[in-house]
């Protein structure tokens, strides 16, 4: 499997220590209050609950969407409902999509966000991670829709991963997808906090959703998640609170590490930056029991997420404060 972020527990059995500020994974730390459950959503057997398709909808503007296992499902199975296809892959961005794609028979490229534009006239297939996980570019919604036209016109598909865009509702293409040859794909992990209950979306015309949801088969969402996601797609006031909570501490974030010295980019969610030294900044964080993500490849280099709190903020101060004077 590919690397992650997110395995605390690895990071304290290699650092032998358990008080960690995990910022690995830019996931909200402030995770929507689940409710609790109805007794009977740990007997059912979970069928699909036409409330939960109907919040997502309104949440995500989408004229139809299919609840998936978390995006990971979707991208591990979108790549099966194609016949050998030349695949663009943004890059650098989640390495899952270019894994799955090159898997199952495609000719796939990894392809700078600078070429995209033009990889659309040699491609059958384009994936773009927008917001991108982990450098934050993004593609105009109106760039998107062009590209997405000229790809469906001879068949193709353009797929937008929009897990980090919950933010930034506004260049959204979700509300487009009832054309052929585009897919949306939406996470409730990252904004809402919820990445435990593994509940993501796919956006796209009736077609495709039913074969792939042929393809994932009966279930694959549990009762609790079902009704823990229906309440948080519809809490429209802790959205909105959320949100300007997350702009606010995303430009924290970023005012922090160019205190220190360090240009970043990213989203409310995160930042990252081309660290000339990633594996001594990775090194030097984790001795402190602060967990980033490190990037050795493509995008090489740190990306951080937010503090959980102010000891977390204060705490990742004093350790980027100790790594600026070494």
């Amino acid at each position: 499997m590919l690397e992650h972020g997110g395995n605390l527990r690895d990071a304290a059995k290699r650092f032998g220590r358990e008080d960690w500020v995990d910022l690995s994974t830019g996931i909200n730390p402030h995770w929507y209050p689940a409710p609790v459950v109805a007794n009977n959503a740990w007997h059912r057997l979970p069928e699909p609950d036409p409330a939960l398709t109907a919040a997502a909808q309104v949440f995500y503007g989408a004229p139809l969407m299919l609840p998936v296992a978390g995006t990971q499902a979707a991208i591990q199975a979108l790549p099966r409902l194609r016949a050998p296809s030349r695949v663009a892959v943004s890059a650098p961005s989640y390495a899952e999509h270019a894994h799955h794609w090159a898997g199952h028979g495609h000719a796939m490229t990894l392809t700078p966000y600078a070429d995209l534009a033009a990889a659309v006239a040699h491609h059958d297939v384009v994936v773009v991670v927008n917001p991108n996980n982990p450098t934050g570019d993004v593609v105009p919604a109106a760039q998107l829709l062009q590209w997405a036209g000229d790809l469906a016109a001879r068949g193709g598909w353009l797929v937008v991963d929009e897990a980090f865009g919950d933010t930034a509702a506004d260049n959204s293409v979700a509300a487009y997808t009832a054309q052929p040859g585009l897919i949306v794909l939406r996470s409730v992990g990252k904004f809402f906090g919820l990445a435990g209950i593994r509940l993501g979306f796919v956006a796209a015309h009736a077609g495709l959703l039913r074969d792939l949801a042929d393809l994932l088969g009966p279930w694959t969402i549990s009762g609790p998640a079902q009704q823990i996601a229906v309440a948080a797609l519809s809490d429209q006031a802790w959205q909105a609170a959320t949100r300007e909570q997350l702009h606010a501490s995303g430009e924290r974030l970023r005012a922090l590490l160019a205190a220190h010295g360090i240009q970043s980019c990213g989203t409310p969610l995160f930042q990252w930056w081309a660290e000339p030294q990633p594996e001594a900044f990775w090194q030097h964080m984790a001795e402190r029991g602060i967990w980033v993500r490190l990037f050795t490849q493509a995008a090489r280099g740190i990306r951080l997420g937010l503090p959980p709190d102010e000891a977390g903020w204060q705490r990742l101060q004093a350790a980027l404060t100790e790594w600026s004077k070494q």
